[in-house]
């Protein structure tokens, strides 16, 4: 494989586990040296022992990105570490499984800091660093419901929209100033992470990831991706696409369609343990990796991705489709 980021320094937020963790392995391989944020320590031990197995570097931060302070410090000791940062990842979330009426005013609040604030804070460490040098990459992680709410993730919904919200603006902000820092969103299709068997949930069943599934690496790849080939926004999966530009459409029909559909999508037919564990407040021990339980149900690639990000190639194999259609219409009509 490429070295193509090799000896450059790419920091991902929530990077112990899930995406975070696919996204590690994925910039580890391709040379990358890696500043790894998050709060659970078993993990980043272990992410940090997986860059240094594909030849590159790492250095772990334990921070709380929903305090702004612990984002800065970690910001500081990985510039320090490594001498510069050239790509900032923010990714880490949490969120709540269950009906608003049912949500506690501080867990909600909980999930908002992380989630959205979190993402703010890590732009504004990476923004100090990159804008004095006019250079540097930053993505956020979004999601097909940074446009498209469904029910039982009211929290994690709103932090999404507030994202993107965010990240329009300040893309016109840099704009303004003629800036050479690139920002990024990338929308996410449901994932076979981690975060169902851990996140805090109302539910009478355990909580799944609703309609098609996809492994985290095709989100991982994505990433890299975009990291390489500047790009404003990239929907990663069909499902993403259909779901975004469905709701501008229909958002009504949706509505409807998610009132019945969304309640039982989102659960598996397991009752829930009494005792389960959840890393709202606090992360759950041990190292978790990046995939989840549903790998049975998961696909592995996304064609829609790939053309998404090979763009080149994809026009280049439409425009021979076409000729070769084109020359086998003339030949018919010649005879």
């Amino acid at each position: 494989m490429k070295k193509d980021f090799k000896g450059k320094t790419v920091v991902i937020t929530g990077a112990s586990a899930g995406l975070g963790r696919a996204m590690v392995r994925e910039f580890a391989k391709h040379g990358a040296n890696i500043g790894l944020i998050a709060r659970g320590e078993d993990g980043l031990n272990a992410a940090k022992a997986e860059v240094e197995d594909n030849g590159g570097m790492a250095c772990i931060v334990p921070a709380d990105v929903s305090d702004a302070e612990q984002v800065e410090r970690a910001a500081k000791k990985i510039e320090d570490y490594f001498g510069a940062i050239d790509i900032w990842i923010n990714n880490a979330m949490v969120s709540v499984f269950g009906p608003f009426k049912k949500m506690e005013a501080e867990d909600f609040k909980h999930v908002t800091d992380i989630t959205y604030l979190g993402q703010v804070y890590g732009t504004q460490a990476a923004l100090k660093r990159m804008l004095p040098k006019d250079k540097g990459t930053i993505i956020l992680i979004g999601s097909a419901l940074a446009y498209r709410g469904i029910p039982l993730q009211s929290a994690y919904c709103g932090a999404k929209h507030a994202i993107h919200g965010f990240f329009e603006s300040l893309r016109s902000e840099l704009i303004n100033e003629k800036s050479n820092v690139k920002l990024s969103m990338v929308q996410m299709p449901a994932m076979n992470t981690t975060q169902f068997s851990w996140v805090k949930s109302y539910l009478k069943n355990k909580p799944k990831p609703m309609g098609r599934i996809f492994e985290p690496e095709v989100a991982a790849k994505a990433v890299v991706q975009v990291a390489r080939d500047h790009q404003r926004e990239l929907y990663v999966g069909y499902p993403t696409v259909k779901t975004i530009w469905g709701n501008k459409v229909v958002p009504g029909y949706l509505d409807n369609y998610l009132a019945k559909t969304g309640f039982d999508g989102q659960q598996t037919d397991e009752p829930e343990s009494a005792d389960r564990q959840n890393n709202l407040w606090q992360p759950v021990p041990g190292d978790h990796g990046a995939r989840g339980s549903f790998a049975s149900d998961s696909w592995n690639h996304s064609p829609e991705t790939w053309m998404a990000t090979h763009k080149k190639t994809t026009l280049g194999i439409i425009a021979g489709l076409a000729l070769g259609i084109g020359a086998v219409a003339a030949l018919k009509n010649k005879n």
